[in-house]
């Protein structure tokens, strides 16, 4: 098997200039050697998230993209307007290579027995720059596949999977009774559904097309308030007051939601007041942004009450502060219910050189409810 592994391979790279431009291109790399620990493995499956979209197109402005290069390698190129590249100043001149997850097959290893155990074996793995052809990861970075597993099917086993899982873990933590979940129709939204449904956790789920709300009922989904009814707020009060939820997790970011959630928290909280306070309810209510499919401001009016907090949510750092047993117990979950709890659906499977059509990354960057791509580097 180690006789098949090339000298050097290709992978996605994305570099924002201080010239205010974005360009994404494939580079030849050196396919490196294992070390002791480390595997080296052909990635055959790694989806596009929104938290990889972060980073390959960065702040810039996909309307005025062009493409350039050749069939084989094509380049992107668009605007970085000023606001966006401030805040990338970090960034600037690095090319970077993207994709955070993904699955392959371990082609090649070090020394140690943990490594040699993995040979020919399909693996998932986390630990980024996996938009491309090989991948070395340390052992534990990666998380062997079920025999008869394909790599689709274990692409997406850490972003969405996990996330899914600590919200519950979070809820459990903060000794709160319940869940509202925004864009509740995605991959994610949808594991969530099924994980609250196994575990008896009221989950209220917040969509904006009728759609969206189908989706969810086929799978079982309670409570559903679609955020463009004219009755929006008193059904999101009444669902939020029958299940005593106070904590949400919000993946729009910018706008009023996240600010309406607080609100009708505050107010199902008040419904249940036995005294009347001129300080509101005084319970505690959080609302955690942990994406930014909108982004503008993110607004928060009066009527929250005096006990809110808002704040941002990431997966890596709730990983590092729960420690190896609930992480361990938590990917184990995921293996063990991969092909139900945890299945993701695809818009699409696409090489490299097609995810660099222009016509597909506008597709695939408008992170449309159901449409998620999936990227084959060996295709």
């Amino acid at each position: 098997m180690t006789n098949t592994v090339p000298k050097t391979a290709l992978q996605m790279r994305t570099l924002v200039k201080d010239s205010g431009e974005l360009e994404l291109s494939l580079a030849e790399v050196a396919v490196p050697e294992p070390g002791p620990d480390e595997v080296l493995i052909r990635v055959e499956a790694t989806p596009i998230n929104p938290s990889d979209l972060g980073l390959l197109v960065g702040g810039a402005d996909i309307s005025t993209a062009k493409a350039s290069g050749t069939k084989d390698r094509p380049v992107i190129t668009a605007n970085v307007p000023p606001p966006a590249l401030r805040a990338m100043a970090a960034r600037l001149n690095q090319s970077m290579p993207i994709g955070n997850e993904g699955a392959g097959t371990v082609v090649k290893t070090g020394s140690s027995p943990a490594a040699q155990a993995l040979l020919g074996k399909v693996v998932a793995g986390l630990g980024g720059e996996m938009y491309s052809q090989y991948r070395l990861l340390h052992v534990a970075q990666v998380l062997p596949l079920p025999d008869g597993t394909s790599p689709v099917a274990g692409a997406s086993c850490f972003v969405n999977p996990l996330t899914a899982l600590s919200f519950v873990e979070t809820m459990k933590m903060q000794g709160r009774t319940g869940i509202v979940h925004t864009a509740a129709a995605s991959n994610l939204g949808q594991m969530l559904v099924k994980i609250c449904q196994k575990d008896n956790v009221p989950l209220v789920n917040i969509v904006r097309k009728k759609e969206q709300a189908d989706i969810l009922k086929a799978i079982g989904a309670k409570h559903i308030v679609d955020s463009t009814s004219p009755s929006f707020m008193e059904e999101l009060i009444t669902a939020l007051a029958e299940t005593k939820t106070t904590l949400g997790f919000d993946a729009i970011g910018g706008g009023p939601l996240a600010g309406q959630l607080l609100v009708a928290m505050e107010a199902a909280a008040v419904r249940n007041m036995k005294e009347f306070s001129r300080y509101g309810s005084g319970q505690e209510t959080q609302v955690y942004i942990y994406g930014r499919l909108d982004m503008s401001q993110t607004l928060v009016p009066p009527g929250v009450g005096f006990a809110w907090n808002l704040g941002g949510y990431l997966l890596t750092p709730f990983l590092q502060k729960v420690g190896p047993e609930v992480r361990n117990r938590m990917r184990q979950r995921v293996v063990d219910e991969l092909h139900t709890t945890f299945a993701s659906h695809y818009t699409a499977e696409i090489s490299m050189t097609e995810a660099l059509n222009l016509d597909t990354l506008k597709a695939y960057n408008a992170k449309a409810t159901g449409e998620k791509y999936l990227i084959n580097p060996n295709k």
